[in-house]
């Protein structure tokens, strides 16, 4: 009875180690703040109507940015957690983690970064951005949208309940190379945790690919061709086309590896047929599309970006097309190179090693037409422009890097050492998170009504770039003197530790960087009135998503656009904008709460599995299949927004909109510098001690 109740749980599963104490401890105090304060101030049922159960893709935009960069934080305690053992664990010392502990973490940091930090962000920017780029109100599929944005929460909180029951993460590194993965090695839940969270944000992920196919190519403005799309449209519709192709096979790959744990089977065991290398093949057949999964909406970014700062259009528009579709299929056919040493034929690894080597073609024509677009333009050096100067500073050396290694007699060399570590992470921070905080500063005017920092900006920027730039050189020296990845421990005599000194430095200044950006939005948040965005077009924008108020209405556009040029708004500036609307009834999708619910099911479902509660996987597929067939029967799934209610909304959010910027504000008529801001949160908080404003909470 009790195995049937509560599976294999039992209260060895409970925190007993200081980290995994430490982290209970930490979410349940940040869950009572949360609760605390959202109960204080009488917002949950505000938050459940407004915001958990939308389907608008901004709000479900701006809940990706959130959830996102809460990951951040955690995936980076992870690295400069590393980066501290690695620096104490020499000869005699062995440092502050034991080496299990220690490859928990390393599994940890690379999936969290690259699926719930990356992946999200990446999503977030296209649920905002896409349906105004293409002068659409909505998505194909609102309800899709708002199911893959939940299953991505459910993986989040799936990847993190390792440290309330069962104080152990996978060791295996971040993709569970088999039959390392396997019972015989890892008999612990924690592979389990990594399967799930990884399977349930995967779906959510598929998902949510579909749909934005299916809205880029269906719900385009009229006259709006594919010839005309914007290059960010084109950057996510190659990424979402790529993620369509390789995410079912990690599904499959997943559940091949939950068949040989949970039922016994031998697809990747080294006995009874199993075959660890097609595990390999597998895997990588879908990890190296989704590096570029990540990086094709940052080069959509950067290419506007590039044409807004510079002033003048695209240098070659099919150009940036080509390359974006180029690197989208040569992508599909070099994961081989990630394990050239494995005993591959010399013909296999000379053709994997040159469709390697060619993908930097295409890569190459994205930077030679950015840098024709700037050229003779009127660059305007802001923070989202200088986010791209640092892009293609760090990029052109990991790409380098990479044609290094995509050589078979180099990598025999490098590889499994910290040169291929140093290469990745130049690749993903500079090709992937760059272009997020570029996005992210440039589009911030759009989402939040007023501007970014600029002076905190730029300081952020700064350390993020020379603290990269401090932690990750250290790691290509230390690859060619032989130090390799998973590296808990090392013999004093190798000399690896003044290196590894030095990028636990860059990681503190990394981290300098993130709290910077968050001072940023603080500091912008207090001056947001004499930032504020009152034209719509704060950068003289050339695409649709200027051509609506900053912040957009739930219906993005009152009145649907025309397009007749590539720059479609730009083209409409210099026609003239109607002075006049003409109003019409607008139909819009309710909102619903089937996706969280779906999403909890889902959960329960691979928890049941986790821990073989086997009413837990009952309960789990019943509600998932309840919910589903109840949203199916479900017609009462739109409502019309009449012409009048659109009128009286708009006049309102004018009304609105200018007793904002007819407001005080708070902060100098300069941008507030870092100093300003310390002096201004130093007398807050004298203000609460001398004053006694605690009490009132």
């Amino acid at each position: 009875m009790k195995e049937f109740l509560i599976g294999r749980l039992n209260l060895e599963a409970l925190p007993h180690e200081w980290f995994t104490i430490g982290g209970t401890a930490a979410f349940f105090a940040m869950a009572l703040l949360a609760v605390t304060v959202i109960t204080r101030m009488k917002r949950w049922k505000w938050l459940w109507n407004e915001w958990f159960t939308s389907v608008d893709p901004k709000k479900i935009g701006i809940m990706y940015f959130l959830v996102s960069g809460f990951m951040l934080l955690r995936g980076g305690l992870d690295a400069l957690m590393m980066w501290l053992q690695q620096s104490l664990s020499s000869g005699s010392s062995h440092g502050y983690l034991s080496a299990n502990h220690y490859q928990q973490i390393f599994t940890a940091h690379g999936n969290i970064m690259v699926f719930f930090v990356a992946m999200g962000f990446v999503f977030g920017l296209i649920n905002y951005i896409v349906p105004l780029q293409i002068g659409a109100r909505d998505l194909a599929s609102p309800f899709l949208n708002t199911l893959g944005f939940w299953l991505f929460v459910a993986g989040v909180i799936m990847i993190n309940t390792f440290f309330v029951f069962g104080g152990q993460y996978a060791a295996t590194g971040w993709l569970a190379v088999a039959p390392l993965s396997g019972t015989q090695f890892s008999p612990g839940v924690g592979v389990d945790y990594w399967i799930w969270s990884l399977q349930i944000s995967g779906i959510g992920t598929t998902l949510g690919a579909i749909n934005f196919i299916m809205t880029i190519l269906k719900m385009r403005a009229p006259g709006m061709s594919l010839r005309k799309m914007p290059l960010f449209t084109w950057g996510s519709l190659c990424s979402m086309v790529m993620a369509v192709t390789v995410f079912p096979l990690l599904t499959m790959t997943l559940f091949l590896m939950f068949f040989d744990r949970y039922f016994g089977a031998h697809f990747f065991t080294t006995t009874l047929g199993g075959n660890a290398m097609m595990y390999t093949n597998l895997i990588w057949m879908w990890g190296h599309p989704e590096v570029y999964i990540l990086m094709l909406p940052s080069f959509g970014v950067f290419s506007e970006i590039v044409s807004t700062f510079s002033r003048k259009a695209t240098a070659s528009y099919w150009t940036n097309v080509g390359g974006m579709t180029g690197v989208s299929a040569f992508a599909l056919s070099v994961w081989l190179h990630h394990f050239f040493t494995m005993g591959s034929s010399a013909d296999v690894n000379a053709f994997f090693g040159l469709m390697t080597m060619i993908i930097a073609i295409p890569t190459s024509v994205l930077f030679f037409n950015w840098i024709a677009t700037m050229y003779k333009g009127k660059i305007k050096f802001d923070t989202p422009m200088l986010w791209f100067l640092g892009f293609v500073a760090l990029f052109a050396v990991g790409g380098m890097a990479g044609v290094m290694m995509a050589v078979p007699p180099i990598d025999f060399q490098l590889h499994n050492s910290l040169f291929l570590v140093a290469h990745f992470h130049t690749m993903v921070v500079g090709g992937v998170l760059f272009g997020i905080f570029a996005g992210l500063s440039y589009w911030f005017p759009k989402i939040a009504g007023f501007r970014l920092n600029e002076r905190i900006g730029k300081y952020a920027f700064w350390c993020w770039t020379v603290g990269f730039i401090m932690a990750f050189t250290p790691l290509y020296i230390l690859g060619f003197m032989g130090a390799t990845r998973r590296l808990d421990h090392y013999d004093a005599s190798t000399g690896f530790r003044p290196f590894f000194i030095m990028a636990l430095l860059g990681g503190i200044v990394i981290m300098a960087g993130v709290l910077l950006q968050i001072v940023q939005i603080i500091a912008s948040v207090m001056q947001r009135r004499r930032l504020a965005d009152p034209t719509g077009d704060p950068w003289g924008g050339r695409t649709l998503e200027w051509a609506v108020p900053s912040t957009p209405p739930s219906y993005n556009f009152t009145i649907i656009p025309e397009v007749t040029s590539r720059d479609a708004f730009l083209e409409m500036k210099k026609q003239g904008l109607p002075t006049k609307k003409v109003f019409e009834d607008i139909h819009m999708p309710r909102n619903t709460s089937s996706g969280i619910y779906i999403s909890g099911f889902a959960y329960l479902l691979g928890f049941g599995f986790v821990w073989h509660i086997v009413w837990l996987i009952i309960l789990g597929v019943l509600g998932i299949l309840t919910c589903l067939i109840k949203r199916t029967f479900n017609e009462d799934t739109e409502f019309t927004i009449t012409a009048a209610e659109v009128e009286d909304m708009e006049e309102k959010r004018i009304k609105k909109a200018h007793a904002s910027r007819a407001g005080k504000d708070l902060g100098t008529d300069e941008d507030m510098g870092l100093k300003e801001f310390i002096i201004i949160v130093i007398k807050w908080a004298l203000d609460i001690v001398k004053n006694k404003r605690w009490k009132k909470w």
